[in-house]
């Protein structure tokens, strides 16, 4: 790609945003009379229309209502269609950089390759299409209604991510991780399959007791040690990607207390870890196992080749190895008890992000047994759910009629349909919400929310944890159509689960 098309194709982007913001403020000053009679609606109950019967009743009354609706739906739309882009945008990247290098361009990553790159960074798409949204609310109310609605969102979850990313990656907590699935992965050998099969079945049940976050994390830093080191082909590369995703978001319903969907749920509906495990936890288990035989049994011979790849390295790392000190056990215990520490008190983000800048004097005191923090990570991660947050609390006015007027089965469809183009705990906040919701309807909420959560990268929070971590072992980054179709079978595999076991 030329210079000049690279150019073009930059401002072209940057024009339908300026044109889709456009377009928006002039449909409102044809739809809207009073915005300041019409105050901004955020919750389904303000709209007064359960007595539609027809869900393109409700629809067209509450676009009517308040026409932002159809304004915040489009830019989640297009905020949607550049995430599934965004390997694009990172491969022209690359292209582009390799005709610099062709050339004998100095330096070869010109503007054009950083903002193709920024263009391509998932972490921040969602914060990047904050801006045109701010601008359309406030041409369409006020700039007071948009720093209103900022300031009230709950950003506690993207807080809490990115200080339980940062100590999860940490190496007393890696270290201790590994020796725990390297006493597991013995069983059969400690070869690549053993390895492969314990990370992706222990690694996600741990999600419901130290945090699915957590859990990805140290999954996710231990299949690239293990498994991405040794460079897997792209079709058993996503495969591994697709369990990943895929368990981690089932693995945390063993507890009420650790899985975002579960969490927006437990108390309204009353359900305690003995529920989730009875009703959800040993058929999520059951889901888990399933899925990774009949991956194991497809990749069996790639998964062999690894371990030779493994075999012909080891004496090389082994000797890196030996100049390792090695990390006493009160390090690991210290660092246990900040990770358990903050674990429980997730809700409370004084009380976490007062502990964690206390852990980073225990981190430098540590040094010596420590590796490079990695903030720049977590920081982004944050930095999506955030807006992620901002984008996806403006998507209930069309997802509540939907919700209220499915069986168990359609609803459970439904959701693992609407979970890939949503983080699953607005699913399940969604349906806490709804009034009338019965046992068999809040079963099939759940089900279906925690199912489709590996399908795409924002279908649960955890998933931008493992994409930034492995990312690097794609070419051109993770391609979002390759991780649907390498998450669609364990996805079924766990909705059958869910669904042939949901009476026992």
């Amino acid at each position: 790609m030329t210079r000049k098309k690279t150019i073009l194709l930059t401002f072209f982007y940057l024009a339908v945003v300026i044109l889709a913001s456009q377009m928006l403020y002039m449909a409102s000053r044809y739809t809207q009379h009073d915005h300041l009679a019409h105050p901004l609606i955020l919750s389904p109950l303000g709209y007064h229309d359960h007595d539609l019967s027809g869900f393109w009743s409700q629809i067209k009354h509450r676009i009517t209502l308040q026409p932002f609706n159809l304004a915040a739906l489009i830019i989640f739309l297009l905020t949607l269609v550049h995430i599934f882009c965004a390997h694009w945008f990172t491969s022209l990247a690359n292209r582009l950089r390799k005709r610099n290098v062709a050339k004998n361009i100095e330096p070869p990553d010109t503007f054009w390759v950083e903002i193709l790159r920024f263009m391509g960074e998932v972490e921040v798409i969602f914060g990047l299409w904050v801006i045109p949204l701010i601008i359309t609310m406030t041409c369409m109310y006020d700039w007071r209604t948009s720093i209103a609605y900022l300031n009230g969102r709950n950003y506690t979850e993207p807080m809490f991510v990115f200080v339980i990313m940062a100590i999860s990656s940490t190496k007393p907590i890696i270290k201790l991780a590994e020796e725990c699935m390297r006493q597991i992965s013995s069983i059969g050998g400690q070869t690549v399959k053993s390895w492969w099969f314990t990370i992706l079945t222990i690694g996600p049940l741990l999600g419901s007791f130290i945090t699915e976050p957590a859990a990805m994390t140290i999954s996710a830093i231990l299949l690239s040690n293990q498994i991405y080191l040794y460079k897997p082909s792209p079709q058993c590369a996503y495969a591994t990607l697709g369990l990943l995703f895929t368990n981690i978001s089932v693995g945390g319903v063993l507890t009420n207390f650790a899985a975002p969907p579960v969490l927006m749920v437990s108390r309204p509906w009353e359900w305690s870890s003995f529920y989730m495990f009875s009703h959800f936890g040993w058929k999520a288990a059951i889901g888990i196992v399933i899925a990774n035989a009949a991956y194991y049994f497809y990749f069996r011979n790639e998964l062999n080749l690894l371990d030779q790849k493994k075999q012909m390295s080891s004496q090389h790392d082994n000797h890196n190895d030996q100049g390792e000190k090695p990390i006493p056990f009160w390090v690991c215990l210290v660092h246990v008890f900040f990770l358990a520490w903050i674990v429980v008190h997730a809700n409370i983000p004084i009380i976490f992000i007062g502990s964690f800048l206390l852990y980073l004097g225990i981190f430098t005191a540590t040094a010596p047994y420590q590796n490079q923090l990695n903030l720049k990570t977590p920081l982004l991660v944050g930095f999506f759910l955030a807006g992620l947050i901002v984008h996806g609390t403006l998507q209930s006015w069309w997802m509540s009629p939907i919700l209220e007027r499915a069986s168990s089965e359609i609803l459970m469809i439904l959701c693992i349909i609407l979970t890939a183009f949503n983080d699953n705990a607005e699913i399940t906040f969604l349906a806490s919400l709804t009034p009338g919701f019965t046992e068999s309807l809040k079963y099939a909420v759940m089900a279906g929310a925690v199912t489709g959560g590996g399908l795409t990268v924002i279908a649960n929070a955890p998933n931008l944890s493992g994409y930034a971590l492995l990312s690097r072992h794609f070419k051109d980054g993770i391609s979002a159509i390759g991780l649907f179709l390498a998450a669609l079978f364990p996805t079924i595999v766990m909705a059958l689960s869910f669904y042939l076991l949901r009476n026992i």
